[in-house]
């Protein structure tokens, strides 16, 4: 077949076209291409048609696109560009233009696929220990993200201790996990007891003995006085059967008895005025207790004033404020105190009488439990129901100015509870419709809080000794104003306090103090402490306790250090984002691991110590990336460890371990100084620490020793005085850290303690040496035929070389014998010649 060389259509073909462009039709026709033959002709004809079409009659090409697309050799020359246009277009698409190309252009236009939607994982939920059902409930608030939260706060009498401390540091760090880390919106009421029979007793008690030390007694009155008040406390001690209690009153009696000796000595030997009233002095301090029971025996019912009942817990709760201030403690978004909601406690009684559960004897207001436990709507003692009966424990709960024998012959029944005392004469008094008295205990968290939080809370919080009575009553007396069944939605217990595994007592001597704890150790380190523990367990306050809270401070401190120092290296803007290889992807793996499980180990019941755990893992984890990096000697993914840095940060102040706006690490000096101390400081710094790698390379090239223990001194003794740690590393820059003072101080006690101790086990080895070499060398001087004659009361004849040959008895000696002691002959014959030589040789 030939084939026809035209360049151009001819002009029937060029008439085909035209026609086709002017009717203005879709369909594309590319029929006219199978009668060329010639493919530069066909590439031509193509170009030609295309310069006046559109080059798809829809968004797929079509069948005829495709027939067309065959009918090519290849792609066109770029100067029938249509042509060439058109082709690429279809060759992009060509993977389509299958045998379902016909089918696909049938359907219309082309739709997007379904969408996959991803499988996801079950999200964790927050689940908390109810002690109203023993086990760990999925917390879900009554109302959307609001949580309405009821704390028991102290009964202000006297110095809040480690045990109150439990209770308010785990509370604090629960409250703060809830709002800041899950996000509630969290509205907390603490309550103030103010009145109590405990505070009415030692109020009393302070105001008569300050009364008879105003009057100045003789010393005389004062011997006449305690020995007349150490007579019922001769009783007392003799009915005490509770051996910690038995043991402080003990304690006491001797204490006294040790001042009474001088006093009477003194009297009988007609002391000076002066020596006599030392004496008394120091016997009223020491008595002060016993003779403060005896005056308030003798004059309590005369204290009528209610103003003196209010000194006591108003200095008190002061004391206490201080207290949760130095602990990092957050105060109550609302206090209240059982002295300013009189008022609102009388018509809380009134109503809880109104509606058939209790009842009016002598002038106070008992709670029916009887009657509330009938009730098929009620249930009485429903956090330790098995508890119902414990007199011990009701009799406590009462106080112990409301147990006397006609106190408790007012009751219905002896499970039934007082929510108004009638006052005695030296109590406190308001006025109610029952006549002069005064709330009872229980009554006052269950009016207070229904003034403030309404018919329902979401959570109550106590310590665990106040499950029953205090809360179990609280409880009844609630839900019979309320007539409700579910004034508490969930109830949290903190456990208990254990000083060095024993109960905190005074007649143990273990009684610590909050001030006394803050002496030892820091807010901090009381919250670590508090923090590697659950909440709800025994917590063991001891040595070791606060070794581990220590450690673990140090440890997650040096590790921001050494990131803060990585972050002061200079860099450009580009260069913080480095490429992250293999190490900084595992890195980032295990960062988001260890998050999921402090998310997960909080949600399990704030497992603070799990998360604490898993943090202190992350830590480590880091740590080894550092070291490895060092080792290398290539610098660390600064944005990584800066990212691990900062979120370690921010859950160390979710617990409230970190106070300040600082995004990494713990604060650096106190008083609100670690503001900008860093950013202020750091530029001076590290311009003397350049300084001074310069002096010290200088002084190791010129060898002056001298410049070189200065800058020693300067590094080990003078900045740490100014809170500056220098760290000398081999190959690297010097790194300068801010540390706390009395942190780094404490440090190189250390350091001068365990080089002390080196050096002193260095001195016992070499005296020890001194002491063996001087011994083997007095062993050599003896001459073998000298070494056995001295033993008369082993041997008696001896050969001519002084080796023996009978024992003492004149017995000849045995083979084995001979043998052995030939042995050690020879042995000393060796030391001997060794001993001669050296002599010979003038050593």
């Amino acid at each position: 077949m030939s084939c026809v060389s035209l360049c151009f259509p001819d002009t029937l073909l060029l008439h085909q076209i035209e026609e086709m462009a002017s009717t203005g039709d879709i369909a594309f026709d590319y029929g006219f291409l199978l009668r060329i033959s010639e493919d530069a002709r066909r590439v031509e004809a193509l170009n030609e048609y295309l310069s006046c079409r559109s080059y798809l009659a829809g968004y797929g090409p079509s069948q005829a696109d495709a027939e067309a697309f065959a009918l090519l050799c290849g792609p066109p020359p770029e100067r029938h560009v249509h042509a060439l246009r058109w082709y690429k277009h279809i060759a992009a698409l060509k993977p389509q233009t299958n045998d379902q190309t016909s089918e696909c252009s049938t359907k219309g236009k082309r739709v997007q696929p379904p969408w996959s939607p991803p499988q996801g994982t079950d999200i964790s939920k927050l689940r908390l220990y109810n002690s109203l059902t023993r086990t760990k409930e999925v917390f879900v608030p009554q109302k959307g993200n609001r949580v309405l939260w009821y704390c028991c706060g102290p009964t202000v009498y006297d110095a809040s201790h480690m045990g109150h401390a439990r209770s308010y540091i785990s509370f604090d760090i629960l409250r703060r996990i809830l709002k800041n880390y899950f996000k509630y919106d969290v509205f907390y009421c603490m309550n103030i007891t103010d009145i109590d029979d405990k505070i009415i007793k030692r109020a009393r008690q302070n105001y008569l003995l300050e009364q008879y030390r105003e009057k100045k007694p003789s010393a005389s009155q004062i011997l006449q006085d305690v020995l007349a008040a150490r007579t019922p406390f001769k009783a007392k001690l003799a009915e005490t059967t509770d051996p910690d209690k038995k043991q402080m009153l003990e304690r006491l009696d001797t204490a006294v008895d040790t001042a009474l000796g001088p006093l009477q000595m003194a009297m009988q030997s007609n002391a000076a005025g002066h020596s006599l009233q030392n004496h008394a002095q120091v016997l009223l301090e020491e008595a002060k207790d016993l003779l403060s029971e005896w005056l308030d025996y003798q004059f309590g019912s005369q204290v009528t004033e209610n103003s003196i009942f209010s000194l006591l817990p108003n200095y008190w709760e002061g004391e206490y404020h201080k207290d949760m201030e130095a602990l990092n403690v957050l105060p109550a978004d609302v206090l209240t105190r059982v002295s300013e909601y009189v008022p609102e406690i009388v018509a809380f009684v009134k109503k809880i009488v109104d509606n058939g559960y209790g009842y009016e004897s002598n002038g106070s207001v008992y709670f029916d439990t009887a009657k509330f436990d009938a009730c098929p709507a009620h249930s009485y003692a429903k956090l330790v129901p098995e508890a119902v009966g414990d007199q011990k424990a009701l009799q406590e709960g009462e106080g112990d100015l409301s147990i006397s024998a006609d106190r408790l012959s007012e009751k219905r029944s002896q499970n039934d509870f007082a929510l108004w005392k009638a006052s005695k004469p030296g109590e406190p008094s308001w006025d109610s419709p029952w006549g002069k008295g005064r709330p009872g205990w229980h009554i006052e968290c269950s009016a207070m809080a229904g003034s403030i939080l309404g018919e329902s809370m979401d959570i109550h919080g106590g310590g665990f000794d106040l499950r029953f009575p205090h809360h179990d009553n609280e409880l009844a007396q609630s839900e019979a104003y309320f007539e409700n069944d579910h004034w508490v939605r969930y109830f949290l217990h903190t456990g208990h306090l254990t000083i060095a595994g024993c109960k905190m007592s005074k007649s143990l001597k273990n009684f610590i103090t909050i001030k006394d704890a803050l002496a030892k150790h820091t807010a901090r380190q009381l919250r670590l402490a508090f923090l590697m523990h659950s909440w709800k367990d025994t917590l063991d306050y001891s040595n070791n306790t606060m070794e581990s809270a220590i450690q673990y401070e140090r440890f997650i401190n040096e590790f921001f250090l050494n990131v803060k120092d990585i972050l002061r290296s200079p860099t450009d803007i580009t260069a913080q984002f480095e490429k992250w290889e293999a190490e900084e992807i595992e890195l980032n793996k295990s960062f988001y691991e260890k998050k999921t499980s402090v998310h997960e180990a909080l949600c399990d019941n704030i497992d603070t110590r799990s998360a604490l755990e898993e943090m202190r893992a992350l830590v480590g984890q880091s740590n080894t990336y550092m070291a490895a990096r060092r080792s290398a000697k290539l610098p660390p993914n600064r944005m990584l460890l800066e990212s691990i840095a900062m979120y370690l940060t921010d859950m160390l102040k979710t617990f409230g371990a970190i106070e300040g706006t600082e995004p990494i690490g713990f604060p650096v000096g106190g008083n609100g100084q670690n503001a900008d101390l860093e950013s202020t400081v750091m530029p001076y710094l590290s311009v003397l620490s350049d300084f001074r790698e310069d002096i010290r390379k200088i002084s190791r090239e010129k060898k002056v020793t001298e410049l070189l223990k200065l800058c020693d001194e300067l590094r080990d003794d003078t900045l740490p005085e100014l809170g500056v740690r220098l760290e000398d590393r081999d190959g690297l820059p010097t790194s300068v850290k801010l540390v706390d003072k009395e942190t780094l101080l404490k440090e190189r006690e250390e350091k001068k303690k365990m080089e002390d101790e080196k050096k002193k086990k260095k001195e016992e080895a070499a005296r020890k040496k001194q002491e063996q070499e001087m011994a083997k060398l007095a062993k050599m001087k003896v001459k073998p035929n000298e070494m056995f004659r001295s033993e008369t009361d082993k041997y008696s004849s001896f050969d001519e070389t002084g080796f023996p040959t009978h024992d003492a008895e004149g017995k000849e000696l045995s083979k084995g014998l001979t043998k052995k002691l030939r042995k050690l002959y020879e042995a000393q014959e060796k030391l001997y010649n060794e001993y001669l030589q050296l002599t010979q040789n003038g050593s």
